[in-house]
Parts: structure tokens; C-alpha cells; sequence
């Protein structure tokens, strides 16, 4: 019922929304003797703003047509290298023979597509062989398919590393940190050619009893079933995956901006003031980034309540205690990747500590194969986009890869290491524990 609620206060809002767009076309047009008047001014503003605000977003394009490597520009085209019900694996296929490290970015599934990722791909492109994995949105996937679940997941990222081969880097951006870390202990066990040469986990939920944040205690604090019987829905008529059940991304979107309320409600102030001052860029700025933030998707039933369970309520992964499948997930059989472990001092979805336990839960794995990086004064945001992310933690994790790909003939840098805070610390876990 939640879904249809909603589903039929986006279609009322249909012709208010239209009336609002041609108020603000009206008001606008260079002929019309109120465009440039204070009041004309704020008037159409606010129609765009209400515009804005009623709209529904779909998928937003990459909008990556192009690089620029050793100064020179280089054309970029998108490549589907595989199509799975669930996930595309996306190639960003550059027009140079520059033999760069294969770096596969992991986009969360968590609501947002893949394309909330453009900043991170952006970055990276000039020097790496980029590959994404592309979400698809749930309610666009017939209920006749296969469920998905964290095992699903796990066994996609097993097989997309197979695809790419050996001496792969894997980039995985907050929620995939976990079936990512879990794809490398499985594939360590097996002792599988394909391992990636690098793991990177930017912000990631790895122990969530480590500074938990609103969104690890909203776990905690209700049962598995509450969480089936208040936020999971059915896809109602016309959409192709009608009567499956997913985990709305209008929901994941609302929690999002509640936890923030008061910063969104200023920065629309501000986008009004742009608009109103005929501050164009600025304003383009802040469209944009709304644009991306408000285009969700639904996510599995089943990957979502799975991974309430798994990773945030019994914490199988830190406790030695997971399963994909049928194989036990023990991080203590990594020996051959390296990881490097992420971690922003304002980051109000993954704690401080919950990504560096990857680190400690990996007592096998070398010193100098660990590496750890706190970016001071940076949100959970900004860990993968924007200033911060292009000037300092991008070139880290650039350094990071180069320091052990096999192709370049390196060996691991123990500066980095040394670096690190990880560097000499106790490596103690409670493995077993609770």
C-alpha cells in the first residue's frame, strides 16, 4: 500500500508540476516585462524550485565521453562487458594503448545508482582501465527472474574478477565493502589465480559496533521483522517488475535526507537565492547534485534484509561467523591482497573504526600489504566526490595500486605502512566473540 500512496501523490502532483514548469517558462522569457523585476524574479524561482521538487528522476546518463592522459584528450565510450539480470559490468573504454592497471570500481547497491559514482570513475580514468558494476533498478526487473541476494552479489563480483583476470584492483565505495571483502577471502581459500592485487574499501560498514552511527542503531534497535513488515513493499502496475518485493529507493532517499533535514533545507535556500540573484553556475551546481542524489532506485527484498541481518545486526563478517553460500568467509586467509582501508573524520553513515577493522581481521596478510587512510574534515560524501576526494584521497589510493600492481614491477612500499596508523598496532579480534 505504501508503494501505491505514493506512486498516486506523484501523479496528483502531475499537473501542478506542469502548471509550475510554464510559470516558470512564462516569467522567464526575455519578452515578457516582469523577467527582470525583483518580483518576477523570485516568482519564477520559485515555480523552478517547486518544478524541481515534484519531478521523478530516472537514470542519469555517465556523461564520461572523454579523459585526458599525459595531457592529451582521449575518447571514452561505454562497454557492456557482461549482462547479468541484476548488474551490468560497465567498461569505460578508452581510446589509447596505455597498459594501465585493470580497476574495478564496486558502486554500492543501496539506493543510488551507479552514476552517483561519476566523480570517483572521472578520477581514476586517466590513469587506470576502469570497469563499474551498473546497478539495475528492481522495479524494472520482472518478478519471473531470479532473487538476489548477498550471495548473489558475492557471486557476481567472483565472476566479474574472473572475467578480468589476474593483477585486477578492486574500488569498493561504502555498502559493497563487505561482499567485496568476502568475494577476496573466498577466492583467498581457494587460492584462486583471479585475486585481486588490491582491495580499496572507501567508508565501509566492515564492523558497524565500531562508533555506530543513526543508521547501524535504526538496525539494531528493531527486529528482522520489522524491517520486512514496515519498509518492505510490492512494485505496483505499470512497471515491469510489478508485485516483487523491494526495498523502495523513495524510502532510502527520505531517511537519507532526514538525517540531514536542516543542511537540505538551506541548500535549497541557497539554490533559490542563485536563482533569484540570476547566479546560473552556482546554481547549475546544486541542480545537478540533486538531480543525481534524488534519482533512486529499489533495491532486492532479499539482498536488503540479508544484509540488515548479516552486516549490521549479527555482524557475521568481523565475528569469523559469515557464509556465502556454502563457503565460510574467513578474512584470515587473505595473503596475497593488499588493502587498503579508508575512513572520513565527519562520515555520519560508516562510523570512525568500521571500515579499518579490515585490517584487523586479517592477521595473515603482511604489514606492508595493509595500509589505512583518515581524510580530516571530510563527509561520508565527499570520501568518493568532489574537492576533497580528486586533491587527496584519489592520488593516495593512485599510489596505493601503483605500489602493488604486478605489471609495473614494484614491490609493496613499506612507506605506506609506515605511514599508516594500522602500522605495528595491535591485531587482536574478537573472532568468535558474542
Amino acid at each position: 500500500m505504501l508503494y501505491y500512496l505514493h506512486e498516486m501523490s506523484r501523479l496528483s502532483m502531475a499537473p501542478a508540476r506542469a502548471m509550475s514548469e510554464g510559470l516558470k517558462i512564462t516569467l522567464n522569457h526575455p519578452l515578457n516585462p516582469m523577467t527582470e523585476t525583483p518580483l518576477g524574479r523570485a516568482v519564477a524561482s520559485a515555480a523552478d524550485i517547486f518544478e524541481h521538487l515534484t519531478r521523478s528522476y530516472g537514470k542519469p546518463h555517465w556523461g564520461l565521453d572523454s579523459t585526458t592522459t599525459d595531457g592529451v584528450a582521449v575518447e571514452v565510450e561505454e562497454e557492456v562487458v557482461i549482462k547479468r539480470t541484476y548488474c551490468d559490468l560497465l567498461h569505460f573504454k578508452r581510446a589509447t594503448d596505455r597498459a594501465d592497471p585493470k580497476l574495478l570500481i564496486v558502486a554500492p547497491l543501496s539506493g543510488h545508482y551507479a552514476t552517483l559514482l561519476r566523480g570517483t570513475v572521472e578520477a581514476m580514468l586517466p590513469d587506470h582501465d576502469v570497469f563499474v558494476t551498473d546497478w539495475r533498478d528492481c522495479r524494472m526487473i520482472p518478478v519471473t527472474e531470479d532473487r538476489f541476494n548477498l550471495n548473489d552479489y558475492i557471486d557476481y563480483l567472483v565472476d566479474f574478477l574472473h572475467v578480468l583476470g589476474p593483477n585486477t584492483h578492486v574500488l569498493a565505495v561504502c555498502q559493497p565493502s563487505v561482499p567485496a571483502l568476502a568475494a577476496v577471502s573466498v577466492m583467498s581459500a581457494w587460492g584462486d589465480n583471479c585475486l585481486p592485487a588490491t582491495l580499496t574499501m572507501i567508508g565501509g560498514p566492515i564492523d558497524t559496533r565500531k562508533s555506530p552511527t543513526q543508521v547501524n542503531k535504526l538496525a539494531m534497535e528493531n527486529p528482522i521483522e520489522w524491517f520486512e513488515r514496515n519498509v518492505v513493499v510490492k512494485v505496483p502496475p505499470p512497471y515491469p517488475g510489478m508485485f516483487r518485493s523491494v526495498y523502495p529507493g523513495f524510502i532510502q532517499l527520505t531517511n537519507f535526507i532526514a538525517m540531514n533535514f536542516e543542511r537540505h533545507v538551506a541548500s535549497y535556500g541557497e539554490l533559490f537565492e542563485h536563482l533569484v540573484r540570476g547566479d546560473d553556475e552556482e546554481a547549475d551546481k546544486k541542480r545537478v547534485f540533486y538531480e543525481e542524489y534524488r534519482a533512486v532506485m529499489d533495491l532486492p527484498a532479499e539482498f536488503y534484509l540479508q544484509t540488515v541481518k548479516t552486516v549490521f545486526q549479527e555482524h557475521e563478517l568481523p565475528r569469523g561467523k559469515m557464509i556465502a553460500r556454502w563457503h565460510p568467509v574467513l578474512p584470515e586467509h587473505i595473503t596475497r591482497t593488499a588493502l587498503l582501508c579508508i575512513e572520513g573524520e565527519l562520515d555520519d553513515i560508516s562510523g570512525i573504526g568500521q571500515t579499518k577493522a579490515a585490517l584487523e581481521i586479517t592477521p595473515s596478510l603482511p604489514d606492508e600489504m595493509k595500509a589505512y587512510h583518515m581524510a580530516p574534515g571530510v563527509g561520508h560524501y565527499g570520501l568518493f566526490n568532489g574537492r576533497k576526494w580528486r586533491e587527496k584521497i584519489a592520488p593516495r589510493i593512485k599510489q596505493f595500486i601503483r605500489a602493488h600492481d604486478q605489471k609495473t614491477g614494484s614491490k609493496p612500499k613499506r612507506k605506506l605502512a609506515a605511514e599508516s596508523p594500522w602500522h605495528g598496532a595491535d591485531r587482536r579480534s574478537d573472532r568468535g566473540a558474542g
